[in-house]
């Protein structure tokens, strides 16, 4: 599988890097993966578009 860069806010990253290293990471990018796996995961039990939407939206990811 191919890499994509991104980019986050410094305050952001400094949360990942800070929870990556307590939480026994070997890396921020494979604390950020576990993270973003674990979010599409519960997205994934959705049965329909709009439940996926509405979870969003009740996240503040959407509006």
């Amino acid at each position: 599988m191919g890499k994509a860069k991104m980019k986050l806010d410094k305050d952001l990253m400094k949360k990942v890097k800070k929870f990556s290293e307590i939480s026994g990471y070997s890396s921020p990018e494979e604390f950020i993966t576990h993270c973003l796996e674990k979010e599409i995961a519960k997205l994934e039990e959705s049965d329909s578009e709009e439940e996926i939407k509405k979870k969003l939206k009740g996240l503040g990811y959407i509006s």
